[in-house]
C-alpha cells in the first residue's frame, strides 16, 4: 500500500474549511472500509462453513446471507449472528454421517 501525502497547509484553513475537509476525509474512509468489507465478503460463499471467535469461545456455522457491512451466519445451535467478514475463518465441511439420511427424502403415497 503506497502512502502519498500531499503538502496541504492546514494551518491556513478556516474552521469551516477544516470541518468540510474532515467530512470529506471521513466519507472517504467509510467508503474504503465498505469496499474492503465487500471484498472480504466475496472471499466466502453462501453455504460455506465458517467460524469466528466471541468472548465465550469459537462459534461454528454456515454463512447464509451477505448484508451491507456484515454476513449472517447460522450457528450449529440455530442462533443467527451478523458478523464482520474480517472475523471469519473457513471450516472444513461437516463430515457425513452414514447413519443419517442425505439429500432429498421422497415420500410416496
Amino acid at each position: 500500500m503506497r502512502c502519498v501525502v500531499a503538502n496541504i497547509d492546514i494551518d491556513q484553513l478556516t474552521q469551516a474549511e477544516l470541518m468540510a475537509l474532515n467530512e470529506r476525509v471521513v466519507a472517504r474512509l467509510r467508503l474504503l472500509q465498505q469496499m474492503n468489507a465487500h471484498q472480504q465478503m466475496l472471499d466466502f460463499t453462501v453455504g460455506e462453513r465458517v467460524q469466528f471467535q466471541t468472548d465465550r469461545g469459537w462459534v461454528r456455522g454456515t454463512l447464509t446471507k451477505y448484508n451491507r457491512k456484515t454476513v449472517t451466519v447460522l450457528s450449529e445451535d440455530g442462533t443467527r449472528w451478523n458478523v464482520s467478514p474480517f472475523l471469519l475463518k473457513r471450516v472444513a465441511p461437516k463430515p457425513v454421517n452414514p447413519n443419517e439420511p442425505q439429500g432429498w427424502v421422497v415420500l410416496e403415497g
